[in-house]
């Protein structure tokens, strides 16, 4: 298994597996001894949630980068050697969708992997397709070819409570599955460098090198968080683990579902974590939230009427502490949403709605649909007439695409004889087809197809 290592006073944060948890009561489930006394236990919550927390194995190539010596830099004419380098890794995952073989796990557990094993606890082992991952906030989305799996429930981790109880599922040191119990221990924490994103749920629930893309459940069994990294000296557990929020996690699945990767909205504003200083100075009456320093022109913050200035203290409804724990919110649920911000404008307080615009980012990348699309970048639209399909928004020169005769400004409108509305469909499509595949593409007023293999 990969692991992400990043210094953080002096200790080492080892990347690793965590679930999305909700919140419960401190009340324990009792299981019947044969005594017929009512002793508390959690085996019959594990005997339905296990089967759905996978164990994956992962194989492939990476690249190496050694630093030469000064007296060999001008013999080779670089300053470093460049080579490729088997490397075999281990991790968790956690199946989200029995029908589809959906199974989430974390981004550094299959990076730069041509091979993935998902193995069962039934002992039954699959190859598994990437769908798509986001680096910057450590989640992937893998999906296998298998009758008879065991989804988890999601529950919702923005009820989470300090104090609630916590059960990590995974896979340490390629031991097997193993369970280890705890208490939600922090919420919102950030920060940490550990990734891009990070609203993470801190755990004392025991995380070791493996866990990475497990499961974190409350006590009914239900998907709080995807637990992805540890703080310790050595990489070693000293009961402060950190997890995806299961809410987090299902916003940036639905995205990749629907194009292949995250589509990542923004707010527009620039903006700092609010202090006792900062709010005494600016007579602000709160000691927590987001100070906004500039809004970017025309973006959904400017249109919505937030200004330099205003505190934000709320999203949906939801406390905010940290400019971190906003941006990784927002950062998450996609382009084109809208959010409920609490706003506080000197002695006033109010809500503001707003609809996120765009990040500087790529429309979908065509080659995550198919090899042969390489190059070229889809998005939803229209054609002439107003029919929806797939829009072809870039094509790269010489790529794949562009040696099918596929030009920017098509549109697809369908494969073969199955009509297709949106990238999500053509994907669904395309993950089914076998053999020749007939693209059904609209050029200004013309209709022609294009064949893949």
């Amino acid at each position: 298994m990969k692991m992400k290592l990043s210094i953080v006073t002096a200790s080492v944060l080892a990347a690793f597996l965590l679930t999305n948890p909700l919140p419960v009561s401190a009340k324990l489930p009792f299981f019947g001894a044969e005594s017929g006394e009512q002793m508390p236990s959690l085996a019959p919550m594990l005997e339905k949630v296990t089967p759905a927390v996978v164990n994956i194995n992962v194989a492939g190539n990476r690249e190496v980068r050694q630093r030469l010596p000064d007296a060999f830099q001008q013999f080779f004419g670089q300053n470093e050697l460049r080579r490729e380098q088997p490397f075999r890794g281990l991790g968790s995952g956690v199946i989200i969708d029995a029908a589809k073989g959906y199974v989430v796990t974390n981004s550094h557990v299959i990076n730069q992997a041509s091979e993935i094993q998902v193995t069962l606890t039934d002992g039954r082992t699959f190859e598994a397709k990437k769908i798509g991952e986001d680096p910057d906030s450590d989640i992937a989305l893998l999906q296998i070819k298998a009758d008879n799996l065991t989804a988890i429930k999601i529950a919702d981790s923005d009820n989470l409570r300090v104090g609630d109880f916590t059960v990590a599922i995974g896979n340490p040191f390629g031991l097997g599955q193993t369970v280890t119990s705890g208490i939600v221990s922090a919420l919102g924490r950030g920060g940490l460098n550990i990734e891009k994103y990070e609203d993470f749920i801190q755990t004392d629930a025991a995380i070791n090198s493996g866990n990475s893309g497990g499961a974190l459940v409350n006590l009914r069994g239900e998907l709080i968080g995807i637990n992805t990294a540890i703080l310790g000296p050595n990489g070693g557990n000293i009961g402060i683990g950190f997890a995806i929020p299961s809410t987090m996690m299902n916003n940036l699945v639905s995205q990749i579902i629907e194009y292949g990767e995250v589509k990542r909205g923004v707010l527009g504003i620039e903006g700092n974590d609010l202090n006792a200083e900062l709010a005494k100075a600016m007579k602000v009456k709160s000691s927590k939230g987001v100070f906004v320093g500039r809004v970017t022109p025309d973006s959904g913050a400017d249109k919505a009427g937030i200004k330099s200035g205003d505190v934000i203290v709320s999203l949906n409804g939801k406390t905010i502490s940290s400019m971190s724990e906003l941006r990784a919110k927002v950062g998450t649920l996609g382009v084109g949403k809208s959010v409920k911000l609490g706003i506080l404008r000197e002695d006033k307080q109010l809500d503001l709605s707003v609809k996120l615009s765009a990040a500087d980012q790529a429309n979908v990348t065509a080659g995550n649909l198919h090899e042969m699309l390489a190059g070229a970048n889809f998005a939803n639209g229209k054609t002439a007439d107003g029919t929806p399909g797939v829009m072809i928004s870039e094509v790269a020169n010489g790529s794949p695409a562009a040696r099918l005769g596929l030009q920017k400004g098509d549109v697809i409108i369908g494969v073969a004889r199955t009509k297709v509305d949106t990238v999500a469909q053509l994907r669904e499509v395309l993950s089914k087809a076998q053999g020749v595949i007939a693209l059904q593409v609209q050029r200004e007023d013309n209709v022609y197809y294009v064949l893949i293999r």
